[in-house]
Order: C-alpha cells, then sequence, then structure tokens
C-alpha cells in the first residue's frame, strides 16, 4: 500500500496555504505533520478527507480494492444529543459493533466503558476515542489524525496511542497532525508544515530548535 501526494496546492483568496505538498507514505507508516497555527494542517488533512477540494495537484492511494480513509478532525464530529452506543450505530451494523466492542478497536480505545453516556456529558478524552471509533468502522486503509489527543489526559492519549500502533502494525498508513513531542517520537517520520510548504524535520528531541524553525 502507498500514498502519493504529488503538486498539492490550496488557496483561500490571496493566500496560498499549500504551495505544492509533495508526500510519500508507504503501509505501516505513521507520518507526522507539524506547524503553527494556521499553517495548513488542518487544511491538507481535509484535502485527503476529501472535505476541501484542492486547487492544484493530486493525492492517489496505491491499495487492492478502493482505498478507505478514517479522518478524525479537530472538532467533534458526533451527534451531540446521542448516546456513544447510539452515535456507534450510525456507522456499524449490530454484530460488528458487538465484536469491536468485545475484543476488537472499540474495546482497545475503551469505548465499551462509557456506551450509555450522551455525548453532550462526556469529557473530551471520551469524545475523541468515539470519534476514533465511528472513523474506523469499514476497516480504513489510511487514517487521517488531526491532533486527537489535545488537552486530554495521559490515560485517554495512552489508549489513543495504543491503537495507532495496532493500526500501522497491520499495514495501515498514518498521517498525524500533531504539537506533541512525546507523539513525534511515535512516527516513523515527521514533516514540518510552514509558508506553505512541506519540509522533512529529523526529530532529535530539541523542542527548542523546532520551535525556532516552526516560528
Amino acid at each position: 500500500m502507498k500514498l502519493e501526494i504529488k503538486e498539492l496546492r490550496k488557496q483561500y483568496g490571496k493566500k496560498l496555504v499549500l504551495d505544492g505538498i509533495d508526500l510519500t507514505a508507504s503501509g505501516g507508516e505513521c507520518i507526522g505533520i507539524l506547524g503553527g497555527n494556521g499553517s495548513g494542517k488542518s487544511t491538507l488533512l481535509s484535502i485527503l478527507a476529501g472535505i476541501v477540494k484542492a486547487n492544484g495537484g493530486s493525492f492517489k492511494a496505491e491499495v487492492e480494492g478502493k482505498a478507505r480513509i478514517g479522518y478524525v478532525p479537530q472538532g467533534t464530529p458526533l451527534l451531540e444529543e446521542l448516546s456513544a452506543k447510539d452515535n456507534l450505530r450510525l456507522w456499524y451494523d449490530k454484530s460488528t459493533m458487538q465484536k469491536e466492542l468485545s475484543d476488537g478497536v472499540l474495546k482497545l480505545l475503551g469505548v465499551d466503558e462509557f456506551l450509555k453516556v450522551p455525548v453532550r456529558k462526556m469529557s473530551g478524552g471520551m469524545k475523541k476515542r468515539l470519534s476514533i471509533g465511528c472513523a474506523v468502522a469499514g476497516d480504513p486503509q489510511i487514517l487521517l489524525l488531526d491532533e486527537p489527543t489535545a488537552a486530554i489526559d495521559i490515560a485517554c492519549k495512552d489508549r489513543i496511542y495504543a491503537y495507532v500502533k495496532e493500526f500501522a502494525s497491520k499495514g495501515g498508513i498514518v498521517l498525524w497532525a500533531t504539537h506533541d513531542a512525546h507523539e513525534m517520537e511515535l512516527c516513523d517520520e515527521c514533516y514540518v508544515l510552514k509558508n506553505g510548504k512541506l519540509t522533512k524535520w529529523d526529530f532529535d528531541g530539541d523542542i527548542h530548535r523546532l520551535a525556532q524553525w516552526i516560528t
């Protein structure tokens, strides 16, 4: 499996947010995408998810059959008035949902622990884990994560890290927009998005050097 992004461009008015983005990822890889606020990370992922249309360039996934993409945006793509279980029912058939809750992805994410809780009463961590659970219904080959662990506790982060590792270990491709140094260390490769350009970054643990480059 392979994901290829070539000369991807996106412009809002006179501002060129993405200026010829090139990136290649293979099955089993987790790619970290770093950048300051407004650098275009969310725009890039939303284009790959098919939500926003690019102004130029292309991207394609070489997989067996039709490529399936799971997308977890920064916001909460859930129905607030419904419980976790009812949100899952929108994405899973009954038998698959029960299997995933007993020994699959939903169990790994701990979604089985708050099935009856309405989304409006959930913590941020619960919402993120449920969002990921909904996004991976149908077994996608590519997973797009837009800062999925922002402002959540360590226990929730650990659940998400465990799932991402498992997803990649089974041959999936992960594109992960993040600011967290620990998450950079979990990625096979890291890139910095700045002034519309994507540049490979060899992260050596020096946060100060990285911060200077991004800003």
